[in-house]
């Protein structure tokens, strides 16, 4: 097979090239933009799962298909390093330039601009003893206009982004569309920023204002949520985004390799399927290398046996390795005991089954090591700043990333 016209994709955030099971999700979003768009009242939306399971993806189309409504948008990415300020108003300044050219009074846009310099300036890091900051902290969005005073520039980050989003929305219906804010890897918030958020889209819904954000997270980002505001479960429109089924996995093979005149035979998507488990990036990996093992078309499941050391050597690598050596000697024996208390048993057929980690209690893991719970929460609690764990429910960790379970199984101690 040709190399060249591979059409298998496997990237962090990269857009497959058949974005297959995601339709139900699309289909939803596009009625939340109707919706809003008629002056109807709708919830943000936020989606959760698992690393490699396209949720950065998703959120791109998603933004794409607000792009095409001529709605301004903005994305960021969170990091727990970083004050939300900047970025945010990095991505409302994107936003509002898009809806400027068609808005009648120019003005109303340099008021808004004036609004947006003050809360980015007003959480502006200074140096010690109140030096300026570093070149490398200082922003510089190119608004000419000057900063305005007495809004969204009080310091406090709740009441600052409340008045800012309203404002956006504001301008936004002034041209009869609306504004979305894109936030990816959303749990890496600090509190303050994730209660700001909600009191700001708990004010936007209550006025009925025409923007919305959409979130990312690993899977406890509503109980990060829940955790800064008690009402963010009614707040927010929930979406957990899983695996795909073996349908929808084999509509993200067989479809890009029809358009280049490839085959598969069903017992080499039977194998595709076990190897990948149906995780979006996996399957693009395993889909990659076996086109470029495969002689001819169509695709047999002995060209996927040969081809699948070469996916999984580039997995444990690139995908599994990277996030293993970022972990200290702790926290990696903090890590075997999860997977070797992990491994789920008992397929349907009587057999064992190693292609996913259950959640497991922090007690059964401190008797593993013998150790005190509390002697083991500083580790714990580093793999969950690293997202490598997280806490789904109260006493309980999982691995943020599928199959990490399986790989650390098959690695040394």
């Amino acid at each position: 097979m040709d190399p060249v016209r591979n059409p298998y994709a496997p990237g962090a955030g990269q857009r497959p090239p058949e974005l297959a099971g995601r339709g139900r999700e699309l289909d939803v979003f596009d009625i939340v933009l109707e919706r809003i768009a008629r002056g109807r009242p709708e919830r943000s939306l936020m989606l959760t799962g698992l690393r490699g399971v396209g949720k950065t993806v998703l959120l791109n189309t998603l933004r794409s298909q607000a792009i095409n409504r001529l709605w301004g948008s903005g994305k960021i990415e969170a990091r727990p390093d970083q004050s939300l300020r900047r970025p945010i108003a990095a991505a409302l300044h994107m936003a509002v330039r898009e809806l400027a050219p068609r808005h009648r009074a120019p003005d109303r846009i340099d008021a808004f601009l004036g609004v947006l310099k003050a809360f980015a300036q007003r959480g502006a890091p200074t140096g010690r003893g109140g030096a300026a900051p570093k070149l490398r902290d200082r922003w510089q969005p190119g608004i000419d206009v000057p900063a305005a005073s007495g809004r969204a520039d009080s310091g406090d980050i709740e009441i600052d982004l409340v008045e800012l989003l309203t404002d956006a929305a504001s301008v936004a219906s002034d041209v009869g569309t609306g504004v979305a804010i894109f936030i990816d890897e959303m749990q890496d918030l600090g509190p303050e920023e994730v209660s700001a958020l909600c009191a700001a889209c708990h004010e936007l819904s209550q006025l009925g204002a025409p923007l919305i954000v959409v979130g990312a997270g690993l899977p406890h980002l509503p109980a990060v949520l829940s955790a800064a505001k008690s009402y963010s479960e009614r707040l927010f429109r929930y979406q957990r985004i899983d695996r795909l089924d073996r349908i929808a996995a084999d509509q993200a093979l067989c479809a890009p390799a029809e358009r280049e005149d490839v085959e598969y035979e069903a017992k080499a998507l039977d194998l595709l399927y076990e190897k990948s488990g149906g995780y979006p990036y996996f399957v693009q990996a395993y889909g990659k290398a076996t086109w470029d093992h495969a002689p001819r078309s169509p695709i047999t499941a002995a060209d996927v046996r040969v081809a699948a050391p070469e996916a999984e050597a580039e997995l444990a690598v690139g995908f599994f390795g990277s996030r293993f050596e970022r972990a200290t000697p702790a926290e990696r024996e903090y890590m075997r005991a999860m997977a070797a208390l992990s491994l789920v048993e008992g397929a349907a057929d009587g057999g064992g089954r190693d292609d996913m980690d259950a959640a497991v209690p922090t007690a059964e893991i401190a008797r593993a090591l013998g150790r005190k719970p509390a002697s083991l929460s500083p580790a714990r609690d580093a793999l969950i700043k690293k997202g490598l764990i997280y806490s789904g429910e109260r006493g309980t960790v999982a691995f943020t990333v599928p199959h990490f379970g399986r790989y650390l199984r098959t690695q040394p101690a």
